[in-house]
């Protein structure tokens, strides 16, 4: 039986490697594509040898991993860093099936005549394709300490899973998710058009300059701008059935999952998670799950674990009204981490639809996904709802509350407050003003002792991406949702002040 070649690996290596012949930073695929906001942090732990760690990039299909990889090749390359010390392996390239990764390296290094002792950048890209990477990555880490490893998958689960197991103290984890709605203004070379930023010491403020243009391309992000393959494509706008459908969700569904955990039954878990779509940002429960899709409940109970994994969903748990999460969570809110999926699965979306409410929420939820707090529930009870609080989870204590609307409503029948206002009555120390998100309007009010500031929904996406991202970018990751939230509350304040005193 023939066998792979070592000539023919090379080959390959050389051919996905074209840096190593000709070093120009130009020729890196990609380098001419925009670079998203996560790419200086990701590019400081990549370069950072301070301690012996591989960076594990983790995140859901086509969200530019393979891209920002292909960027920090390039930014090394233009920092005249040797090009031939800069090695990228595709796992997914069926000549590599089976190798070990150590083999690979040492061929690449006898190829160049290097040592082991040499500073170099490795880039393993889809590992999840090698069976027990996790523990030939952590091995490679130790036996190679001047070479730094970064390695991309899109299985998270089996990547979240097996680096907290097996790497413990050898990898960093570093998630990408999917767009926030200020990565995608910047993409499409809008956002200064549309939101005037003043800044003011560490928290600028945002206005949005034309409403109507700005809610057009927050449709137009719910229906496809969570990817950057689709704002760059229109054959892929008009057509997200066929691309982010089949290339996303179902290789997670029917290839991803099944082959990490052996499900057998792949259409009940496409049933699953298509009910859970259709029901993004809906109050759900077992029972109820269990009888739309036809799954029995300790099976719906592993799956949902499998698809939050993967970065497809993303549970979120029910508090009452006094801020006291249940013992038994037999409701809870499940969101789609990317809107546009609902797209690619049902068909393109409108203003005006039924359950836009939902989705607008739903995305306004995904920004959340660039912070580390896990501190987000929902307050439902007998007579009311508020779609997001954060608690301090030890005290029980809400912090902040916001309420999201797709619709100017409640700015002129305030009756639509009241469940907020009996929920800021029984928790005193809630932060004030409440948010209540609106279609265009940007305004204030006070409704039985209670501040509201309202603010249109796609203007609260684009400022709490913003503001996430940059908070990030200024403390590296160590800001909190709830220092972003109480910043924003203190502008509120201020910002009301200032119109009541010129009212005055």
């Amino acid at each position: 039986m023939l066998e792979i070649s070592a000539k023919e690996v090379l080959s390959r290596l050389e051919f996905d490697n074209p840096w190593w012949s000709d070093p120009v930073s130009q020729h890196v695929e990609f380098s001419d594509k925009p670079r998203r906001k996560y790419f200086p942090l990701f590019l400081k732990q990549v370069t950072d040898r301070s301690v012996r760690r591989a960076v594990v990039l983790m995140g859901p299909r086509r969200v530019g991993k393979t891209v920002m990889v292909y960027h920090a090749i390039h930014s090394l390359l233009e920092d005249n860093f040797d090009s031939k010390r800069i090695l990228y392996l595709s796992l997914e390239t069926p000549l590599y099936t089976g190798m070990a990764l150590e083999r690979m390296l040492k061929m690449y290094l006898d190829f160049h005549g290097l040592s082991r002792r040499e500073q170099i950048y490795v880039f393993f890209d889809e590992v999840q394709y090698l069976r027990d990477w996790e523990v030939h990555l952590k091995s490679l880490v130790d036996s190679y300490p001047e070479f730094k490893f970064t390695v991309t998958g899109s299985a998270a689960a089996a990547l979240r899973l097996k680096s907290n197991e097996s790497g413990a103290g050898r990898f960093s984890n570093f998630t990408l998710p999917p767009l926030t709605f200020a990565e995608y203004l910047q993409f499409i070379g809008r956002e200064k058009e549309l939101i005037q930023c003043i800044e003011g010491g560490r928290n600028p403020e945002y206005h949005c300059l034309d409403i109507g243009a700005l809610n057009l391309e927050f449709m137009r992000y719910l229906n496809f701008g969570g990817y950057p393959e689709a704002v760059f494509s229109e054959t892929v706008q008009n057509n997200p059935a066929q691309y982010i459908k089949s290339d996303i969700i179902d290789k997670v569904l029917l290839r991803d999952l099944p082959s990490l955990y052996g499900i057998n039954d792949i259409q009940e878990l496409n049933r699953l998670f298509t009910v859970l779509a259709y029901n993004t940002g809906n109050e759900v429960s077992l029972e109820e799950l269990s009888k739309s899709a036809g799954v029995a409940k300790n099976t719906i109970k592993k799956y949902l674990e499998y698809l939050e994994a993967a970065f497809l969903i993303v549970r979120v748990e029910r508090i009452d009204n006094n801020a006291r999460r249940f013992k038994r969570a037999m409701c809870f809110k499940v969101y789609l981490t990317n809107p546009s999926m609902r797209a690619a699965l049902f068909g393109n979306i409108s203003d005006d639809m039924e359950g836009i409410g939902n989705l607008v929420e739903t995305a306004i939820f995904s920004q959340w996904q660039h912070s580390e707090s896990s501190s987000l529930y929902y307050a439902r009870w007998a007579t009311g709802e508020i779609d997001i609080v954060s608690l301090l989870d030890k005290e029980q204590i809400p912090l902040w509350a916001t309420e999201i609307k797709w619709t100017d409503r409640a700015t002129k029948d305030y009756s639509a407050l009241r469940h907020c206002v009996e929920f800021a009555e029984l928790n005193p120390r809630l932060l004030q003003p409440i948010l209540c998100t609106t279609l265009t309007v940007d305004s204030h009010t006070t409704y039985k002792g209670v501040d509201f500031v309202f603010k249109p929904a796609s203007l609260h996406a684009y400022r709490l991406g913003a503001n996430l991202l940059r908070a990030k970018s200024e403390f590296d990751g160590a800001i909190t949702v709830n220092k972003t939230m109480a910043a924003l509350a203190r502008q509120e304040n201020k910002a009301k002040k200032i119109a009541q005193t010129d009212v005055d």
